[in-house]
């Protein structure tokens, strides 16, 4: 029953086992070079963290599944320390089982004898979360994971409304296949599009790549059903309300609270005449910034807009082109004034092939104006080939010996390059005089950063960071855990939000307080609280942050 779902996904790491993303010569270097030689971590094999997994407290049912493989493979996300946990084989926690509904029937049968019985429930969508959403907490109870991959159907279009009703566990290849068939798309592609599911998009606010056209999931989630222990609710697709506050905005974000979203209705388009992406250079980021503010406070119909800083753009072009494509890509540049500061600007266009040319004229004035060089389409063409394939570079580093992980947040303009200076600055330096790190190059963290997401009052910033693992898996756990709570604490203090797209889940929860107040958290909390009144959907995320994703657990299963 379990096993079949496992695909080809890697059990311990990103994606497909078949897939790779290969550094080129000059990238390795380059990495070397800034960050020093590491040592790699020794990684667990999949028997001996078989051989660890506990008795299940599930009774044996056709309604689930408690195959020791299916529980290990179901026990954690994306985050670094799921990483850590699934590399070192030291797992701690696992699900006591995992149930595979087909139906909406199939999760009302499994939620009644959770909830006579006391388990905890843990959706489970694409497991791509990188914020802890679906690591087990510490338990008396049974756990069950509950996986949506069997609910993944397009149910229903209806084309005189354009809104599409699917299965809350369909991913993304899919969801967009049954829709292009059709002759529509949802245009929703976050950088986990591959593996993450509609209905993980919907209860985590995802946005994404190209927000600037087809706007975040908020604003393509129309409705659908929630499976709660009180029963189901419907959610109705009205365009628009004012007969109270829209219960919807409790649905999104919910992180599993409520219930179980089963069927999503979201708002999809006709497929476009055409679309291309493009990429231009700015002479710095302070011009980046610039251009890219004026582009959407134009309102330009874009669909994309994403700017990375010098360190970023400089980064990207030793990871994907050779020297003899850097030495030309500079010469022309520097012909036109962008030198050795150039930030890359990537630029999606999507529609009709008239309005395509009219938004593209304006964008290259807008460009232009801020004394930027465009490239046109040759290099937005290489960008969009890769644009999901980036989480495969974790593999390759993680074997050369670099841990690697991301933060991110928005917030408005006029904080946008204050607030990017001291979150890189915090991460730079954040192992610097660190009892872990005794060596000065141990104690290097490579650091960069782009805006992915923009609005006319502000703009997301997403950053990267890498560094060498230490000489235990013990010992990295510690340095990622600092340079993340000090880097988090800093976001909340400076005017951003702890998440603008991955949610709050586990890591993020002990700063939801700092940015929407106490009193607001505690009445959300009592809200939620009338659905799941004994705290048995998803314990331990959202409002109650707790270190389940640590190696250093706080106990083990018995």
């Amino acid at each position: 029953m379990g096993k079949s779902q496992q695909d080809n996904r890697q059990w311990n790491g990103w994606g497909d086992r078949e897939k790779s993303l290969a550094l080129t010569a000059d990238g390795a270097s380059f990495i070397t070079e800034t960050l020093g030689l590491a040592t790699p971590l020794p990684v667990a094999t999949l028997d001996e963290v078989l051989a660890k997994v506990p008795r299940s407290r599930l009774d044996k049912s056709e309604l689930y599944t408690c195959d020791a493989e299916v529980r290990v493979r179901h026990a954690r996300g994306q985050s670094l320390p799921d990483w850590l946990a699934m590399k070192s084989g030291e797992f701690n926690l696992f699900p006591d089982g995992v149930a595979f509904p087909r139906s909406s029937e199939d999760i009302r049968i499994l939620m009644a004898e959770a909830k006579e019985k006391g388990w905890q429930l843990i959706p489970y969508g694409g497991g791509t979360s990188v914020v802890g959403h679906i690591t087990p907490t510490v338990s008396d109870k049974p756990v069950l994971t509950i996986s949506m991959s069997k609910m993944n159907r397009l149910l229903d279009l209806d084309r005189v409304d354009q809104i599409a009703t699917f299965g809350a566990g369909v991913k993304g290849p899919f969801l967009e296949s049954q829709l292009q068939a059709q002759g529509f798309t949802l245009g929703h592609f976050p950088q986990s599009f591959e593996l993450s599911t509609l209905g993980g998009w919907v209860v985590t606010r995802s946005s994404g790549q190209q927000s600037l056209g087809y706007g975040r999931i908020e604003n393509l989630f129309a409705g659908g059903e929630i499976e709660t222990f009180e029963g189901k609710v419907e959610i109705p697709t009205l365009p628009a309300s004012s007969a109270g506050p829209d219960w919807r905005q409790l649905v999104l974000g919910s992180e599993g609270h409520l219930g179980i979203l089963t069927e999503a209705k979201v708002r999809v388009s006709r497929l476009p005449e055409e679309e291309f992406f493009g990429v231009a250079f700015m002479p710095n980021w302070q011009q980046g910034i610039a251009c890219a503010r004026e582009a959407v406070q134009l309102g330009l119909p874009l669909s994309m807009l994403r700017v990375s800083n010098s360190i970023e753009t400089h980064t990207q072009l030793y990871l994907s082109a050779n020297q003899t494509q850097r030495h030309w890509l500079a010469k022309l540049l520097s012909l036109k004034g962008v030198g050795d500061d150039k930030c890359m600007l990537v630029y999606g266009i999507t529609g009709d092939k008239k309005s395509n040319k009219q938004s593209y004229k304006r964008l290259k004035a807008v460009i232009s104006q801020f004394n930027g060089v465009n490239t046109g389409q040759s290099l937005g063409k290489k960008w969009a080939h890769k644009r999901f394939a980036f989480p495969y570079l974790r593999e390759t580093l993680w074997q050369m010996g670099y841990a690697i992980d991301t933060l991110e947040t928005a917030t408005n303009w006029s904080n946008i390059a204050l607030l990017t200076e001291k979150i890189e600055q915090s991460l730079r330096e954040g192992l610097a005089d660190s009892s872990e790190s005794p060596d000065a190059l141990q104690s290097k963290v490579h650091v960069f950063s782009h805006l992915s997401h923009l609005y006319s009052d502000g703009a997301s910033i997403y950053t990267t960071y890498l560094f060498p693992v230490s000489g235990t898996y013990e010992e990295t756990y510690a340095r990622w855990q600092r340079l993340k709570s000090t880097t988090s604490q800093l976001i909340v203090e400076s005017s951003g939000t702890i998440s603008h797209q991955h949610g709050v889940g586990g890591d993020h929860a002990a700063y939801l307080v700092r940015e929407k107040g106490e009193r607001v958290v505690d009445s959300l909390q009592n809200y939620f609280n009338a659905f799941d009144p004994n705290g048995q959907l998803n314990p331990g995320k959202l409002f109650k942050g707790i270190s389940a994703n640590s190696l250093r657990s706080h106990g083990k299963q018995e």
